[in-house]
């Protein structure tokens, strides 16, 4: 099979068991997909409009080796379905261990690590304002939980928290993939003076803060959505 379907590939892959699994009639998934679809498709623009600026600033940038060509606004076809296909197959995971798991995992230090999280995360933001993926990533990360903390307050952090670390497994395949683990070159590459250097294998660290706020973003409407229709009735 030609290369250029590589990405296209992992995108299909991600969502194929989560779409197939979400008419189960233990927890129909396929029954919150009102909620879903702005879940999906408002973060996906936050994202996609931040995508096609680092792109065009040349943060980082695509090989066009992986590709199938198509383009919509200088992004490749997969990046776009990148926005969907993930997200989708991770709220799914959410929306599982949500049914599987009733206690609250992380229990009372789940305000502590979000705080831990907050400081962190600003305080290396600040340092490295230099660096644009670094600093912007981490900075509105913790602005993000900042939210939860104190308009939010929201009762299912502790739950993403879980999930995400659950979601980090098959994150680190498919984005090694992407950043070149297994291939000859590397679907993405990135510009190293925008980010810190630290790699996980092949994986530039401040991905995986990136992938936590894309995925936080998708669960915080999912969920709020739902709250807000109890409200009403």
């Amino acid at each position: 099979m030609s290369s250029a379907y590589l990405y296209l590939l992992l995108d299909l892959a991600a969502i194929s068991i989560p779409l197939a699994c979400s008419f189960y009639s233990g927890a129909n998934f396929s029954k919150k997909w009102r909620y879903l679809l702005p879940a999906l498709l408002l973060p996906a623009a936050i994202f996609i409009a931040w995508d096609v600026l680092y792109t065009h600033w040349g943060v980082w940038g695509f090989n066009a080796t992986y590709l199938t060509g198509v383009t919509i606004i200088n992004l490749p076809l997969e990046e776009w379905l990148f926005f969907i296909c993930i997200p989708y197959a991770c709220v799914f995971t959410y929306f599982a261990f949500t049914h599987l798991i009733k206690r609250e995992p992380f229990g009372k230090i789940k305000q502590p690590l979000t705080w831990l999280l907050i400081t962190v995360l600003l305080v290396t933001g600040l340092l490295n304002l230099g660096k644009i993926y670094t600093s912007v990533t981490f900075i509105s990360l913790a602005a993000f939980l900042i939210m939860h903390v104190y308009f939010f307050k929201a009762h299912y952090l502790g739950r993403f928290y879980f999930t995400y670390l659950i979601i980090l497994i098959p994150f680190f395949i498919i984005n090694g993939i992407l950043t070149g683990s297994g291939i000859e070159d590397q679907v993405v590459w990135y510009d190293n003076s925008e980010n810190l250097g630290i790699r996980i294998g092949t994986i530039p660290i401040e991905d995986i803060f990136y992938g936590m706020l894309l995925i936080l973003m998708n669960v915080t409407v999912f969920e709020e959505l739902q709250v807000e229709r109890l409200r009403r009735k």
